[in-house]
């Protein structure tokens, strides 16, 4: 067995080996298996390199801050789903006619409450969706159903 380092492990955790498909899989299933396992082997290879190769890296070749800078990577890709999060929800409701989306079904496809639905979403987030997509809300802002 090869010996495993930091590196090794960050590559696992952040981007995981699909399994291969099971040998019960017909020809197109098992193709299009092989082909995400291939693409996700050429990503992990890359991003291995910028571990081993990276400014700063100490003896087994990880940057010695390298973990801490993934766990803030990461808080900031959960601030960033939150936020696009919001704005869909303030999509669904304030943007789409003639009867925006159930708080409900907003509810249930966020994993809120409906009433953590309904507070989601701001001014702020209308405005930005209203930016994006060059249209106004339906109702007149705090207007609400």
């Amino acid at each position: 067995m090869d010996k495993r380092d930091r590196v090794d492990d960050i590559i696992d955790i952040i981007l995981p080996l699909p399994d291969p498909a099971p040998d019960d899989w017909d020809e197109r299933s098992r193709k299009a298996r092989e082909a995400v396992r291939e693409e996700v082997a050429t990503k992990r290879g890359i991003y291995e390199h910028h571990l081993r190769t990276g400014d700063g890296a100490d003896g087994d070749g990880l940057a010695e801050d390298f973990l801490i800078s993934e766990i803030r990577l990461a808080g900031v890709d959960m601030r960033d789903a939150e936020e696009r999060m919001r704005m869909l929800i303030a999509y669904g409701r304030e943007f789409i006619s003639p009867q925006p989306y159930p708080l409900k079904t907003i509810a249930e496809a966020a994993g809120m409450s409906i009433s953590g639905t309904r507070s989601a979403y701001t001014v702020d987030e209308i405005t930005a969706v209203a930016a994006r997509i060059g249209r106004q809300p339906i109702r007149p802002k705090g207007e609400s159903i």
